[in-house]
């Protein structure tokens, strides 16, 4: 049956019909963008695999007592923006009748599609704990009682090859390295081993040196420039023969692109231009870790969104021109005290960079989605939930 699920009915709309696949950061962040620049001339339903909205971010705090990162029901966030949401996942495409098939085998139908469906974790190091993963947190809680009554003496928190965004691990050693501050008796050697020239190289190198003041007063060490390859017992072999001696490891996954029958792939991922179309497929847009797109990060995926938003809300006639993808990459590193804010984008051919313990946007949020982070905000999530 072709047509789109409504919150109350089934059956075609009048409207230009815009179906969101996804639950995650890319697809929330189009939704309400869509809604905020196109108003009423647009339908707008989700087809989302998860009941929630879940703020990861803040997985990190999860291990050190901050609890589960906060959620919010998709319905929810589609009721207050008028949104369809039925809970299901995207099989398969079918362009030429602009039509997508369901995983329980439903088809609908759509006028565009936005793919955000996310990519999938898995595990870039055997051996290490990978952070975060099915049982990461529980794991790495039994890492640190074990680091508090001496039966750990050193951890090595390793980047494995082709990892894009490396922040959490550097928050994960911050955090543990406070962790270890505040319980008497408590010592052990900390470590960061990654392919990166310095640490968070990507944000620039005032940031770079602000997190290596950082590690360095927190007696964190730092093996950067060197690729972490596998890991043996006690330590880690690099790509180059040489080992880094630990008696456990952490790891951050490697990204999985999605396996969406009939739309391209390049390397896994889906290839998208400028403003999120995918290439070769008409009225297919993709936004978030599903595209080409690196690094893979919350805050860009919003800004993805935003992109793609900005494209069909313009193809219905809103008073909106449409921008080229130009990534502004912010990150906020929690450190178990004042969090650091870092900032950089491209300003023709040189990286501007900023590094500061004050806030460099508002709300202060991990994920700096335009749309995303105040309706968070008013839902009290923030990097403080």
């Amino acid at each position: 049956m072709h047509g789109v699920i409504r919150r109350h009915s089934v059956g075609p709309v009048d409207r230009f019909r815009v179906l969101i696949a996804g639950a995650g950061v890319a697809a929330i962040e189009t939704l309400l963008a869509l809604r905020h620049m196109a108003g009423d001339r647009l339908e707008i339903d989700l087809l989302a695999p998860a009941p929630d909205f879940v703020y990861r971010p803040l997985t990190v705090l999860e291990p050190f007592g901050g609890g589960e990162p906060p959620r919010i029901p998709v319905s929810t966030i589609a009721r207050d923006h008028d949104a369809g949401h039925v809970l299901d996942g995207l099989a398969a495409v079918d362009a030429e009748s602009h039509a997508v098939r369901t995983t329980r085998g439903d088809v609908f139908g759509y006028d565009a599609l936005v793919v955000a469906i996310g990519a999938r974790p898995v595990e870039a190091l055997p051996g290490s704990v990978t952070f975060p993963g099915p049982d990461g947190v529980r794991e790495f809680r039994g890492v640190l009682a074990a680091l508090a009554d001496g039966r750990v003496g050193g951890l090595a928190f390793a980047v494995p090859r082709h990892v894009t965004w490396t922040l959490p691990l550097y928050e994960l050693a911050l955090l543990t390295a406070t962790f270890l501050e505040t319980r008497r008796g408590a010592a052990a050697e900390l470590m960061i081993v990654t392919p990166e020239p310095a640490p968070l190289a990507a944000f620039g190198e005032p940031a770079a040196e602000m997190i290596g003041k950082l590690l360095a007063r927190h007696a964190v060490a730092i093996h950067s420039g060197v690729v972490p390859e596998l890991v043996e017992p006690g330590g880690v072999r690099l790509a180059d023969h040489r080992f880094v001696a630990a008696d456990r490891v952490v790891s951050l996954p490697a990204l999985v692109g999605p396996d969406i029958a009939k739309l391209p792939r390049d390397d896994g991922f889906i290839p998208v231009d400028e403003h999120g179309r995918v290439r070769g497929v008409d009225d297919v847009y993709a936004a978030g870790d599903a595209t080409t797109w690196t690094p893979k990060q919350g805050g860009l995926a919003a800004q993805q969104g935003d992109v793609v938003a900005e494209a069909l809300a313009e193809r219905v006639g809103a008073p909106v021109r449409p921008r080229a993808y130009r990534p502004v990459l912010r990150g906020i590193v929690l450190t178990g005290a004042e969090p650091a804010f870092l900032r950089s984008d491209e300003a023709g051919h040189r990286l501007r960079s900023m590094s500061t313990l004050r806030p460099l946007w508002w709300p202060p949020a991990k994920v700096a989605g335009r749309y995303l982070a105040p309706y968070l905000a008013a839902h009290g999530i923030s990097i403080a939930a």
